[in-house]
């Protein structure tokens, strides 16, 4: 165990990323739900503004814990090709659940944002935050849409990775932070005492609490 929670977890993260602290141009993005607890303390800790960017798995017919890709807002896909060759997945069985995820993504919008704009990243450096990293589909899912919307700079930064998976994100993204690399890593809840699910009114709640304490970042004066 490295973190007793998602919340320890946030905060460890934090020191990784100081250099971000106090700076006008950095929105903290969170991947909801898990993501989001340790984005809340890492937002606090550096006085960003904090957000969420939806993203939804996949997951392949039957085995749905094992991601063949993933959706994000914006209309981004992304396959995993290897699992889709090796299991051979037809292409109207992958559109089918896209479909079906991309209503559980706007459903979830509403349920976490409620009637509040989403934030401008053009221009802004991004740090983009989950609980932890396995096999990076979801986060790259989110890297591609966000790259869309014309960012400076994206920043992954998670509290526990997969080590080959933190590398590829060297690549992927413009800088990638793994607090921690343990292996072997089977897998991201393993590091956690506590890692029960995050729930829609916790996500809910702690973008509230956010955009309280740093109201400017949604419009506000």
């Amino acid at each position: 165990m490295l973190f007793r929670d998602r919340t320890d977890a946030g905060r460890q993260l934090t020191a990784q990323l100081a250099e971000y602290a106090d700076r006008p141009d950095v929105l903290i993005l969170a991947l909801p739900r898990g993501g989001v607890p340790v984005a809340y303390e890492v937002a606090r800790a550096l006085h960003a503004p904090l957000d969420i960017f939806l993203v939804r798995k996949l997951g392949v017919p039957g085995h749905e814990e094992l991601a063949m890709g993933a959706i994000a807002s914006g209309g981004i896909h992304v396959l995993n090709e290897d699992v889709v060759r090796a299991l051979r997945i037809p292409g109207e069985v992958i559109d089918a659940i896209a479909a079906e995820e991309q209503q559980e993504l706007k459903r979830r919008e509403r349920a976490y944002r409620g009637d509040r704009p989403t934030p401008q990243v053009r221009g802004k450096t991004v740090i983009l935050i989950d609980d932890g990293l396995a096999t990076g589909s979801t986060m790259r899912a989110a890297v591609a849409a966000l790259r869309q919307q014309g960012p400076a700079r994206i920043v992954v930064a998670v509290p526990v990775g997969a080590p080959e998976t933190c590398a590829e994100f060297q690549e992927e993204a413009d800088e990638s932070i793994c607090a921690r690399t343990p292996e072997p890593f089977h897998a991201v809840g393993l590091w956690y005492g506590d890692f029960s699910q995050t729930t829609d009114e916790e996500v809910h709640d702690l973008l509230e609490r956010a955009a309280e304490e740093h109201a400017p970042a949604y419009g506000r004066a």
